[in-house]
């Protein structure tokens, strides 16, 4: 699949990553690559979390519900557990579509699919026991 044209899109949300690459074709197959190396579909991998799974193919959804038929995927995963790989996925998927044809950007943008939510995990302090969780105080 390597030697096909494809587009391409790297996205990331919390700490997770996700590339994905968008074949044009007609077999409707997603394929992720864990970081173990190990490659699932994209079904396989969320398992029967249908939400994660939902949310991961809504820039395809949005365009319309037999739209991701039109498509093959290979998808890398890296960081994260599943709620910011879905996420990742579909901002990823989003912008692969904005490269394949730019007249879908005011339907995915409107739908609220190429927004990045920026909350990640606040750094912890010295002195604290987590970022904002201080050691019991005592006063004598």
């Amino acid at each position: 699949m390597a030697s096909k044209k494809y587009s391409y899109a790297v996205w990331r949300r919390k700490s997770s990553t996700a590339v994905v690459k968008l074949f044009k074709s007609w077999s409707g197959k997603f394929t992720v690559t864990k970081a173990n190396g190990k490659q699932v579909s994209l079904q396989e991998y969320f398992g029967g979390n249908w939400y994660m799974f939902d949310n991961a193919l809504r820039p395809f959804l949005v365009i319309d519900k037999n739209f991701h038929k039109g498509f093959d995927a290979e998808i890398t995963i890296r960081g994260g557990w599943l709620a910011g790989q879905s996420d990742a996925i579909k901002l990823g998927f989003a912008r692969s579509l904005i490269i394949e044809d730019e007249g879908i950007r005011p339907t995915l943008k409107s739908a609220g699919t190429l927004k990045r939510d920026g909350r990640i995990k606040e750094r912890k302090k010295p002195g604290l026991k987590k970022a904002r969780k201080a050691p019991t105080w005592s006063k004598r």
